[in-house]
């Protein structure tokens, strides 16, 4: 029995082609796709299982931050006769750095190099006033101080030796390498209420926070947040960073900044969000 088969002719040739050279380009992206999602998702294990290795001890964590909120006035009227004063609140922050809860004595890991501050961040629900987070020399903490209001970065002089310290300007920004000192901050905001004038039945006026019930204002739209980045190196050339996010209220439990100023010690930071987290080089 002889069977004839029939040569397939195939209409369109150039079609059939294309459709086999598209098919064929679609496996290979498809099969490129699922490569790269498996190597990046083996990838970031690893990195994961680095980073994670890197910071199982924490050198550097947050011991304390003490708040101290007030207000104050400056004067521009001719014969200071309190008739055109411009109404502020101000709040001095202090940042201390634990560096030996998990080494004892002082050495190249738990000193520090190198120490600034960037990302700055300033959230309020108020738009009044003129805002800004600046460096304030740790020895007028509490005190009223005009700062320089335009900064991106703060970079800090750190003091190494007693030769250094003799010799450091801590109106600029300064910080121990042994960590003994904070990081003092303050935040300002200026001119909330201006060309405000004295009443003439007004028989005194206290630049503090009493300046602020007696100007009417309203101090729940002054709560604010900050949130900046705090970047360290140790003399091991190791970069650590501490992302802060500090909320502050200007009333609450009793520290009421209308009697003069608010103070809060914040010294419960024992959780993980208080860490330095160390980058992976």
């Amino acid at each position: 029995m002889n069977i004839k088969f029939k040569k397939i002719k195939i209409k369109h040739t150039k079609l059939v082609f294309t459709f086999l050279i598209i098919s064929l380009l679609l496996c290979i992206l498809a099969y490129s796709f699922l490569f790269y999602t498996i190597y990046s998702k083996n990838e970031f294990v690893k990195s994961s299982l680095n980073i994670a290795k890197q910071n199982q001890v924490s050198i550097f964590r947050i011991n304390k931050i003490m708040l101290y909120s007030s207000a104050t006035a400056v004067d521009n009227s001719s014969n200071h006769s309190l008739q055109n004063l411009d109404i502020g609140q101000y709040t001095d922050i202090a940042i201390y750095i634990d560096n030996t809860s998990s080494i004892s004595e002082l050495t190249t890991q738990n000193t520090v190099k190198d120490l600034w501050i960037d990302n700055i961040n300033i959230t309020s629900s108020s738009e009044l006033g003129n805002k800004f987070l600046n460096y304030k020399n740790v020895n007028n903490f509490g005190k009223f101080e005009n700062l320089d209001k335009s900064t991106d970065r703060i970079d800090f002089n750190v003091i190494n030796s007693n030769k250094d310290n003799d010799i450091a300007d801590y109106s600029k920004p300064t910080f121990y390498t042994d960590c003994s000192n904070p990081i003092s901050l303050s935040y300002s905001n200026l001119g909330l209420v201006k060309n405000y004038s004295i009443h003439d039945d007004v028989n005194s006026v206290i630049f503090n926070g009493k300046i602020l019930k007696q100007a009417n204002v309203d101090i729940s739209t002054l709560d604010f947040n900050l949130k900046f980045d705090i970047h360290l190196k140790n003399y091991d050339d190791d970069s650590f960073i501490y992302h802060a996010n500090i909320d502050i209220k200007l009333n609450n439990e009793n520290k009421d900044i209308l009697n003069g100023y608010s103070y809060e010690v914040r010294n419960n930071t024992s959780g993980a969000e208080y860490v330095f987290f160390k980058e992976i080089k």
